[in-house]
C-alpha cells in the first residue's frame, strides 16, 4: 500500500494527493494517514511545497464528503424510513432513535461535523447523516473544510517533522486506526445483540 500511494504521488505531484484523498474518502480504507504523511515526506525533501499539499489533500477529501452528502440528502429521511423499518435490527435503530438523532444533531451538527473530520475512519461517515437531516449545504462545507484541513495539515506536517521515520509514524498511526475500527465493530456487535426496538 505504501508503495503504491508513493509512486502516485511521485508521479501525480499534487493531482496525485488530491485523487488519493478524494478516492480516500469515497472508499475509506485507503488511508489519509498514509496519503498525507507521504506527501508531507516529499515537502521535507523539498520536492513538493507543504502549504500546497495541505490544500490539494483538503480539496480532494473535500470533494469526496460532498458526494457522500449529496447521496444522502438524494436518499431523503423518507426513503430512509421503510430502511429502519425492515431491517432495524441490523441497523441498530429504530425510527424513535432517528427522531432523537435528528434533534441532537440540528443542536450539535456543525461541531459534530467539524470535529468529526479528524477523526480516523469516522471521518469519511460523517457527510451520511449531515445529509440526511438536510444540514445547509453552506455550513456543511465551512465546518466540514475546517476540520479536513486542520486533519489534512496534521499528517502532512508530521510527514514533513519525522522524514526518514515515516515508517515508524505509519505503524503507530495504523495501529491508532486498528484499534479504532476494532471498538467501532465491538460496539456494532454488541448494539445487534442487545438491540431491542422502542416502545
Amino acid at each position: 500500500m505504501t508503495d503504491w500511494v508513493q509512486q502516485l504521488i511521485a508521479d501525480g505531484g499534487y493531482l496525485g494527493v488530491f485523487l488519493l484523498m478524494f478516492a480516500e474518502t469515497v472508499f475509506p480504507p485507503i488511508p489519509s494517514e498514509v496519503i498525507m504523511s507521504m506527501a508531507g515526506l516529499q515537502t521535507a525533501k523539498g520536492i513538493m511545497s507543504l502549504p500546497v499539499v495541505i490544500l490539494a489533500g483538503t480539496a480532494g477529501a473535500m470533494l469526496g464528503n460532498i458526494v457522500w452528502y449529496l447521496a444522502a440528502r438524494r436518499l431523503g429521511m423518507a426513503r430512509l424510513r421503510p430502511l429502519i423499518l425492515r431491517y432495524g435490527r441490523w441497523l441498530t435503530m429504530d425510527w424513535n432513535e432517528v427522531d432523537r438523532g435528528e434533534r441532537w444533531f440540528m443542536r450539535h451538527g456543525y461541531l459534530f461535523v467539524c470535529i468529526g473530520r479528524m477523526m480516523p475512519t469516522i471521518r469519511s461517515l460523517i457527510s451520511v447523516p449531515a445529509g440526511l437531516m438536510r444540514m445547509r449545504f453552506v455550513p456543511f462545507v465551512l465546518w466540514s473544510s475546517l476540520g479536513t484541513l486542520g486533519w489534512s495539515a496534521f499528517l502532512a506536517m508530521a510527514g514533513w517533522v519525522l522524514g526518514t521515520r515515516f515508517a515508524e509514524m505509519e505503524v503507530w498511526l495504523g495501529l491508532f486506526s486498528t484499534l479504532i475500527l476494532i471498538g467501532m465493530g465491538g460496539w456494532y456487535l454488541w448494539r445487534v445483540l442487545t438491540w431491542r426496538p422502542s416502545r
